[in-house]
């Protein structure tokens, strides 16, 4: 079998050669970066639940999207308040809205500080 080639590590501003998709350096924060989306509660059941939150709500519910008189297809059920691995509210319905994804990701990256954006 073939060897694998040395690259750059992956991780943003890392120059470190490496045989892995990591250096040694950065596996360990990739790793503890995330838990997995099983983990954080998107299990088969919340597939289900997902899907019919999103038959009974087909447009999106941001604002922006409810302002312009045409909103975007719903496709992501998003937790109004950060669930933050809570169960309770993770599962509350009063906490859920339907968004277009590419609301979704705006309004995500608004909340975690992605984009350049302070973390709230």
């Amino acid at each position: 079998m073939p060897k694998r080639a040395w690259h750059e590590c992956a991780y943003p501003g890392c120059h470190r050669l490496t045989k892995d998709r990591y250096c040694e350096i950065h596996v360990a924060k990739q790793d503890a970066r995330r838990e997995s989306s099983y983990r954080r509660g998107y299990t088969s059941r919340w597939a289900k639940t997902r899907r019919a939150f999103l038959m009974e709500h087909p447009v999106c519910e941001c604002p922006e999207c409810q302002a312009s008189g045409q909103p975007l297809p719903a496709d992501v059920v998003d937790h109004i308040i950060p669930h933050r691995g809570d169960p309770v509210l993770f599962w509350d319905r009063n906490n859920w809205q339907a968004m277009n994804h590419v609301c979704h990701n705006k309004k995500t990256a608004r909340e975690d500080g992605g984009f350049g954006n302070k973390k709230r």
